[in-house]
């Protein structure tokens, strides 16, 4: 499952967000679906800016917005529980101007 959540119109900007059963890890399914919406977000929704946030210690999802040329902008601390435990978030963003189809 991937796509948009925390659309903000107003402001040009919404992230992705994704989940992959274990099974199909490394098959490049997740690329594939951040790359289609990417080209959405910024060609049909005039996005500006698309953020991806993900636990800091899950390096296969920090590894998509990573290849994919999205930049570090910092964590979040324990913002999430998940599980047992609340867990810090990465936070990667892409703008317009960086963005190559």
């Amino acid at each position: 499952v991937a796509g948009f959540h925390a659309v903000k119109k107003m402001h040009g900007s919404a992230s992705i967000g994704y989940w992959l059963a274990q099974g199909s890890s490394g098959q490049g399914v997740v690329s594939t679906a951040v790359r289609e919406l990417l080209r959405i977000g910024f060609s049909e929704l005039k996005l500006n800016k698309i953020e991806i946030h993900c636990a800091v210690h899950n390096h296969k999802s920090r590894a998509i917005p990573e290849r994919l040329g999205f930049q570090y902008e910092g964590s979040l601390r324990q913002c999430e529980w998940l599980y047992t435990h609340f867990v810090d978030h990465a936070i990667y963003s892409l703008l317009a101007s960086e963005y190559s189809a």
